[in-house]
Order: C-alpha cells, then structure tokens, then sequence
C-alpha cells in the first residue's frame, strides 16, 4: 500500500510539473507562429495518441520528462514557421517558457496550501506556558505592530525580527489590544532545535484568497531564495554529494509528503517545480539556460554560433549529466537505505 501510495504520489507530481513547462514551450512557440508537430507527456511507448490538425499529442508511459517537437529546433528548415527562422528574441521566449511556467506553477500550489492551512496574521493566538512572551504580560487577541520601533505587517517580518535581534538586550514589541497600543519588553530565547530566538507565540490563521496569493509569491520567491543560496554554496565547495538528490531521492521524498496529506504534496510539487525552472535557466550544456545563452550570443554577435559547434557542446553536456545523473541516484539508494535486507 505505501508503494502504491508512493508510486501514484510520484506519478502525480511528475505529470503535473511535466505537464505545465511542456506545456510552455508549446504555448509560445504557437503564439509566435512557430510549427509544432509533436506535443509528447512521458517518454516511451505511447499509451495515447490524438492527431490534431497539425500537432501531434502523445501521453507515453515513463512519466519523467516530455518534449516539444518543433520545425526546424534540430535540423535546418527552409519553412517561414520554422524555429530557426524566427527572431532570437521570439525563440528566447519560447525556451525561456518551460521553465517560467513552472514558477507560475509554484505559485498556484503554494496559493492552494496557503488556503488551506490559512495564513499567519499578525494576531497572537495562542501564548507558550513558561516563555518570555507569557513573563512578559502578552495576550492571547494582541496584535503585533511594531517591534524596536520597526513597523510589522507580516508574520514573516515578527519571526525575522525577533530572529535577528540582540539575545543580550531586550526586545520592544507595541501591540494594539483593546483598541490601545501598550509595549512590553523583553529578551527572546533561543532554540537549539530550530536554531532561532523564540518568544514563544503562536499566530492566528486566516484563510483569504489575497492573503493566500500574497503567501503563495512570497514561498516562490523564498523557494527560489535558497536555490540561489545553493548555487553560492556549490561554488564554494560547501555542498557534498550526499546533499544532491536525483529521482530517485525526489520520488523518496514525495512519497513521504504523501503520507501527511495532499497539501504537504503540493507543497513539495511546487518546491519540485521552483527547482526544475531555476536548473533549467542555468548556462549548462543540454539544459534550456544553455539554449538561451547561445541565442544571446547570436543576438550579440548578428549571426549564429556554428550549430555544429553547439550541438556538440550539448551532446558532451548530456552525456556529463547522464554520468551525474548515475552518481547521484546510486548515492539516493545508499542513503535511504531502499535495499536493505
């Protein structure tokens, strides 16, 4: 039961950021004019197929990836409605498409888990027995609205404040309760666990279509954050092989999301799909940041980079992601332990 459970929640996942950054490059690139013949979810053989009146749509049964066939993407074409024969600016966009559709993805599910677990407000409910907060005289009802003297509209800009504050000094928080502004003083605590300072409070939820939206581009915006934070890291020498993980880790990881209920799935479909459009904007070979760099290079240069020459710098970059690709999986199995006697 927990592999079906996994294997459906994998499959669910996959489809769903698969669908949309196909479906991307198709949108644009029949927007600019571009031929598309074939419109294919999945690799493998086929389990359907429609004929439309100049598109192929094809669903495959492996359902990792999914390509967009366009005229003249990888060969040389003499159609107007070609690829190649579009200006580098339209054929940017339609690269460029995959991947920001997963961003608009990201934040339609993070909308949705915004919505239903509600957002946080700026209101406490809940007072922790025995922390800073209770010694202080803080209240259950009082809304937070300045802390050292710095204005707070968020949940969010309590916890960063709090978190950035001096351990060794007391924290000013003005609440309004009862239509009065009172201010209390106090020094927050920090917490091993978490590895932040604590006052211990607890927000009130809201659940708000706006409120749900605004949460929704801050955690794609946050997501996105720690992608670039990564990328730092990468560079840096910070990052070992065994914090890379492959899909066999991320099927790992959405089957154990699965079990704690479908919003906890859509909050890693949305993670899964911030990292999917971030990697594929990257300037590595095979990749569409790869594309598009070559493109800018020609939107520079008035001309083309031989295609030869690029053709062989994705197929060499492939064939690097290929072995990378083997390297993190077998790391993936050797960390969760998955055939252990």
């Amino acid at each position: 039961m927990c592999f079906l459970t996994t294997a459906l929640a994998a499959i669910f996942v996959f489809m769903l950021v698969i669908v949309f950054h196909e479906f991307g490059h198709f949108m644009v690139a029949k927007l600019v004019g571009i031929k598309v013949h074939e419109f294919s979810i999945g690799m493998g053989p086929k389990l359907l197929h429609k004929k439309g009146k100049e598109t192929e749509y094809f669903l495959r049964a492996i359902p990792i990836g999914g390509y967009v066939r366009m005229e003249g993407e990888d060969e040389s074409s003499e159609d107007p409605r070609s690829f190649g024969k579009k200006p580098v600016g339209a054929r940017i966009l339609v690269v460029a498409a995959g991947a920001i559709m997963n961003f608009i993805l990201a934040i339609i599910v993070f909308t949705i888990v915004s919505y239903g677990m509600g957002v946080p407000t700026t209101t406490i409910q809940e007072i922790i027995k025995d922390s800073p907060a209770s010694y202080a005289g803080l209240q259950s009802g009082d809304e937070i609205k300045r802390i050292n003297d710095e204005e707070v509209k968020s949940w969010n800009s309590i916890v960063e404040n709090i978190n950035k504050s001096d351990s060794d000094k007391n924290l000013t928080i003005v609440v309004k309760r009862n239509s009065e502004e009172i201010s209390f003083n106090m020094k927050p605590k920090y917490d091993r666990e978490t590895k932040r300072y604590l006052i211990g409070i607890v927000p009130s939820y809201k659940k708000s279509f706006l409120l749900a939206l605004k949460g929704g581009v801050q955690t794609t915006g946050t997501v996105l954050g720690l992608m670039f934070k990564f990328l730092g890291m990468l560079f840096k020498g910070q990052v070992s092989r065994g914090d890379l993980s492959g899909p066999v880790g991320v099927i790992y990881t959405v089957g154990e999301a699965a079990k704690y209920g479908f919003l906890n799935l859509l909050y890693i479909a949305g993670f899964i799909s911030v990292n999917l459009g971030f990697f594929n904007l990257l300037p590595i070979p095979a990749l569409d940041g790869s594309r598009i760099f070559f493109m800018l290079i020609e939107l520079i240069r008035g001309k083309p980079v031989n295609p030869e020459k690029e053709g062989f710098v994705h197929f060499v970059g492939f064939v690097l992601l290929m072995i990378l690709m083997i390297v993190v999986t077998y790391s993936d199995i050797v960390k969760f332990k998955l055939f252990r006697r």
